[in-house]
């Protein structure tokens, strides 16, 4: 008998890892999209692509430091 993800884990830590899987297959669209981009020599569309792959990267770092106080003190 497996154990309901409610009592392995917090409602909140599920939360999180949830937006944290979410910004991690973000991260690899981008790869694609700016291959496209560079296929299309459409300039403008990369340097936004890579802008927001960036940011994207810098909230993933967030989220992980978040995760990890949220998960050893069980909320914020």
């Amino acid at each position: 008998m497996t154990t309901p993800i409610t009592e392995t884990v917090s409602n909140l830590e599920y939360d999180w890892l949830t937006v944290l899987q979410s910004k991690a297959e973000a991260l690899q669209a981008y790869d694609k999209f700016i291959h496209d981009a560079e296929a299309a020599n459409s300039r403008p569309c990369v340097e936004l692509l890579k802008k927001l792959r960036e940011s994207d990267q810098e909230q993933v770092q967030e989220i992980r430091q978040h995760l990890i106080s949220v998960m050893q003190n069980g909320s914020m």
